[in-house]
């Protein structure tokens, strides 16, 4: 299993750079935007970007699967998965906004194993394997240490749901209790919290495909990464909460003491 992983972190890091390269040409020059049967946008940089992703993946491990946000999934049933959003954030990258990545990750055996989180404009690139620690552009990267509220920065993504239930009062508390609340959304405040700069995540609305690989990447440098009600991340997820241990575990314990419909 190690030469495997070795050989998947290094096809997806060359993946992540083929599809930059695809993304920073059409950040340069432009794109048309089409919107798809679910009313969100999608260009011809999410789908070449996808397309040169598929390719290196596929011939670096053949026996895996692929499951890609622009052109579906290839046998979810196999032993090794690829999960793979290719421009995480489209609405950001139409809108001239650099808070938008390329998110690849492997599964094995329904476990997230690997990530690789590219952010070619804003200028990070992350990546995980399980057992080894998480690395930002080749050095090693840790959570925060903070263990009390009072202390805790909180970075909300989309939280739409929340707001139509119980939880926005938990969410609202937590906030008054906390140092300070930012939105800084999409990878970015994954990419903070694996690195200490916040110490929760809060976020609803989202697919697997736009977590996957920072799930591995907040785990493997110390945090935890659930889903809302504390149960594991997998391809039906829909909502994150991650943290530092203490400041999740605090967080979750008070999400589970509302009821929900």
């Amino acid at each position: 299993m190690t030469d495997t992983l070795d050989k998947a972190l290094s096809a997806a890091r060359d993946a992540a750079g083929a599809a930059a390269e695809i993304i920073q040409h059409y950040w340069r020059a432009g794109v048309d935007v089409i919107t798809k049967g679910d009313d969100t946008p999608v260009t011809v940089a999410d789908r070449e970007s996808e397309l040169a992703i598929r390719e290196i993946l596929s011939r670096a491990l053949p026996e895996a699967g692929i499951y890609g946000e622009e052109y579906g999934a290839d046998d979810i049933t196999r032993e090794w998965l690829w999960l793979v959003d290719p421009l995480d954030g489209t609405k950001s990258f139409v809108r001239r906004t650099p808070f938008f990545s390329t998110q690849i990750a492997l599964m094995h055996r329904g476990e997230l194993v690997l990530g690789v989180s590219s952010a070619p404009i804003y200028g990070e690139r992350m990546w995980a394997v399980k057992g080894r620690g998480a690395w930002l552009d080749g050095e090693r990267v840790q959570v925060a240490d903070t263990s009390t509220f009072s202390r805790a920065v909180i970075s909300t993504g989309n939280v739409k749901t929340l707001t139509a239930d119980a939880r926005w009062e938990v969410l609202g508390q937590m906030i008054r209790d906390s140092n300070r609340i930012r939105g800084y959304g999409d990878f970015c405040h994954y990419h903070l919290l694996a690195r200490g700069g916040v110490d929760l995540v809060v976020e609803s609305d989202l697919n697997i495909l736009d977590i996957a690989p920072l799930a591995v990447i907040v785990r493997e440098a110390g945090g935890v990464f659930t889903q809302l009600d504390g149960g594991p991340v997998g391809l039906e997820t829909r909502g994150v909460l991650a943290g530092t241990p203490a400041i999740h575990a605090e967080a979750l314990e008070r999400f589970r003491g509302v009821t929900i419909g």
